[in-house]
Order: structure tokens, then C-alpha cells, then sequence
């Protein structure tokens, strides 16, 4: 089963969702189970819930659609069966026989066809205007039910609406079309449609659709289908992708005589819904590693994104960061010429310095870098002079402090004389960073 599960692509999950819509739907069919739970994104509950609706006869969510998928009628392919069946190609006769029965049916629909196009221009009958579909098909359900009893589960919807759930649930579609006027059709319903075998092999192969040729979607389904005799029954299919009606039975048989057609037609048609099957399970794997792809893609791209976004920002920050140094150099190299030229303008307004005598001091200053200056002032010179000379010396700090050596003072910028602040003859001082 784990083998067969990986070849269908399925999940763990999935495989006991089959498992358990096979035990209480009675479906043995694991890729009938499959299609039905695929169509309804693997939900259990609304699939089972979907069947029994069918079962019952009533549409399912899918036939919503009021328009019929086209349905194909190739008259030479399809098979047909009448009360009094031709012989087979045995012999001379038997070939010319069966032949021109064949060359007959297809004149037949033909004409026909053509007959009614042309009658159309020329008469009115009610029956084409077709105006309530659905309630043409109730209504015939109805007096159907109060008269014959029992018979197949009907479809409680309309042709198009059958159309679309046999092609959605790759079912066998076999259509009865009833009509009052035929003289066989009392004992068909009394007898070959409420026989148990017939009734169980319909409701477990195909959904079964009915309607009177007096109403107008009878009417205008018995004109798609070119009968010539009713009772009559079509089965519609699958067959080539396309809805097409495989087999026609017109007149009455026995219940054998029915259920003989109906098996030889299933059995004739089954591989051609199987294809389809299998047609859906590889477009759904297809999809899926599609998907996956997609998803793996998207994945890659959103990393190849989020990579590229990641080296765009880093690309921006150390753009901006080589932008910020580089008007951090150049600020600091223009503030260094301004430094050096507010030095050379201090020291060009500096006083000579006086000579030795009364009244002067030699002051010793020792710079932070271990420099040490040696000026002289008059003691009427202030602080203000002794800071701006500090000031004018290139290496000197920017912003500073003096202090005395012993005690430590420090002393005020300002216009305080040097003799007013106690300093004698051969001081040392003490330049300060403050910003250090």
C-alpha cells in the first residue's frame, strides 16, 4: 500500500482519508475515492456528505453551473439497441442487414434534425420554449414516483446540471426520456425500470436522469439526442475529454435485455473513464510538484531579495560611514587650520617681551607634551597675556588650564595682574588639557 501510495503521491493523511471514504461510502475504486476527495480539497466530511447527496438524487455543489457541457453524438460509434436488435455481421445477409440498419439510423437523425430546424421556422410549439427547467423535471419526478413505484434513484436537478456532475464525478449519465404517447412505455416503467437488479445496478454505476418529451426540457433533450422510439434511454460518458452519448436503447425490453446493455455498455466505456481518472491524478501531481516548485522559486528569490537587501544596506552604511569620515577629516583639517592660523594671529598680537630689570619676572611653562617655555613679563602684565601666550605656542592645547607648582592653584583667565595672583621670579607652571 506504501508503494502504491507513493506512486499516487499521496500523504499518510491522505491515504487514511481513502480509506475511511471507502468504508462508508462502499466505493472500491481507490482512484474513484481519490478524484471525489481531490474535487473537494481532501475535506472528509463534506465529500461523504457529497455522495449521500448523490445517492439521493440531488445535485452537488459542483452543478451549480446552468450551462450543459457540449455533449458529442456520433452516431456511428454509438451503440444502439432496439426491442428487436439486428444480427450481427454473420454472413452475407447478416452484414447487409446490420449495414443498412447503420445507414438508416444515421439518415434518420439526420433528417431529422434538419426537419425540425426547418419546422421550427414555420411552427409554434410550446415545448421548445423552455422556461423552468427544473420545474419540468421535479414535476415529471413527481407524477412519476405517484404512479410507478419502485424505481432508480432520479437526479433532482436539471440536464445541465446532470451533465455537469456526471462529468465532474466521471459517473455514467443514463438518461430516460418518458413519454405518455408510446404504447410500451406503462409496462417499461411497471416492469424493466422497477426491477430490483436493474434499480441496484443504476444507483451503484451511474446517475439517472429522467424527464417527459411533453415538457420542455424533455423535449429539448429528446431533440439533442435524436430518438426515434420510447421508451427511451441514453448513456452519456466521459470519452475523449468530451461528454459523449455512447449508447441509445429505444423502445422496450425485459429487465434481462436492459441489464445485459447496460453492462456490455459500461464494460465497453469504463476504460475510458478510468483514463480520465488517471488524466486527473497526474495533472493534480503536476500541479503539486508545479506548486512545489513555485513555492521553492519564491522561497529562493525571497532570499536572493533579503541577501541583496542585506548587501544594499551594508553598501549604504559604509557608504554613509566613508562619508561621515571624510567630513570628519575634513572638518578637523580645517579646524586645524583655523587653529593654526588663530595661533599665528595670537602670537603677531603678543607684546614684545621686556627686557631684564626691576619689575619683570622669568616665568618657566611646562606643556602637557613635556615642552617647556621660558618667557619673561612685566608683573603689571594679567593672566589674559600669560594664557595668550601659552595660546600662540603650536604646541599648546586647544583649551586649557594653568597651575601653579607649590601650592597648586589654578590660575584665572582674566585681567588680574601677574603680581596681583603672587607670582615671583622663576615660577614653574603647569599646562592642563582640560580635554584630555
Amino acid at each position: 500500500m506504501d508503494l502504491e501510495d507513493n506512486a499516487m503521491g499521496l500523504t499518510h493523511e491522505q491515504t487514511d482519508k481513502i480509506l475511511q471514504f471507502q468504508d462508508l461510502t462502499g466505493i472500491e475504486d481507490m482512484s474513484i475515492c481519490r478524484d471525489v476527495l481531490q474535487r473537494h480539497q481532501w475535506d472528509l466530511e463534506v465529500a461523504i456528505q457529497e455522495q449521500l447527496n448523490i445517492r439521493e438524487g440531488r445535485p452537488s455543489v459542483f452543478a451549480t453551473e446552468a450551462r450543459a457541457p457540449p455533449v458529442v453524438h456520433d452516431h456511428i460509434a454509438q451503440q444502439v439497441f432496439t426491442d428487436e436488435p439486428p444480427e450481427g455481421p454473420g454472413g452475407v445477409r447478416g452484414l447487409f442487414r446490420y449495414v443498412v440498419n447503420l445507414v438508416v439510423s444515421v439518415c434518420y437523425s439526420t433528417i431529422t434534425s434538419v426537419l425540425n430546424l426547418l419546422l421550427s421556422f414555420v411552427r409554434n410549439d410550446d415545448r421548445r420554449l423552455v422556461t423552468d427547467p427544473l420545474g419540468d423535471v421535479m414535476g415529471f419526478i413527481n407524477n412519476y414516483t405517484s404512479r410507478f413505484n419502485p424505481h432508480p434513484v432520479f437526479y433532482q436537478g436539471t440536464y445541465a446540471q446532470a451533465l455537469n456532475d456526471a462529468k465532474n464525478e466521471l459517473r455514467f449519465l443514463v438518461v430516460y426520456l418518458h413519454s405518455e404517447s408510446a404504447s410500451e412505455t406503462q409496462n417499461f416503467c411497471r416492469t424493466t425500470l422497477a426491477d430490483p437488479e436493474v434499480i441496484q445496478y443504476i444507483n451503484t454505476h451511474a446517475l439517472f436522469w429522467g424527464c417527459s418529451v411533453e415538457s420542455g426540457e424533455g423535449w429539448r433533450v429528446a431533440q439533442s439526442v435524436g430518438g426515434r422510439r420510447y421508451p427511451l434511454l441514453c448513456v452519456v460518458c466521459v470519452r475523449e475529454h468530451r461528454m459523449t452519448v455512447v449508447a441509445r436503447s429505444e423502445g422496450a425490453c425485459s429487465p434481462h435485455q436492459l441489464l445485459q446493455r447496460l453492462r456490455r455498455v459500461v464494460t465497453d466505456n469504463e476504460p475510458h473513464l478510468a483514463a480520465a481518472r488517471a488524466d486527473r491524478v497526474e495533472r493534480e501531481v503536476t500541479a503539486r510538484l508545479r506548486a512545489a516548485q513555485d513555492e521553492a522559486y519564491a522561497e529562493s528569490l525571497a532570499a536572493d531579495q533579503e541577501k541583496e537587501r542585506r548587501r544594499a544596506a551594508d553598501r549604504a552604511a559604509r557608504e554613509l560611514r566613508e562619508h561621515q569620515d571624510l567630513q570628519r577629516r575634513q572638518q578637523e583639517e580645517r579646524h586645524k587650520l583655523d587653529l593654526v592660523a588663530a595661533r599665528q594671529a595670537m602670537a603677531s598680537r603678543l607684546s614684545p617681551e621686556p627686557a631684564a630689570g626691576s619689575g619683570t619676572v622669568v616665568l618657566l611653562i611646562r606643556l602637557p607634551g613635556g615642552e617647556r617655555l621660558t618667557r619673561r613679563f612685566t608683573l603689571t602684565h594679567t593672566t589674559q597675556d600669560l594664557y595668550d601666550f601659552v595660546f600662540s605656542h603650536p604646541q599648546s592645547p586647544e583649551e586649557f588650564e594653568i597651575t601653579t607648582n607649590f601650592p597648586k592653584r589654578i590660575l584665572a583667565r582674566g585681567a588680574d595682574s601677574l603680581m596681583d595672583v603672587g607670582l615671583k621670579d622663576r615660577d614653574v607652571l603647569f599646562v592642563n588639557d582640560v580635554n584630555a
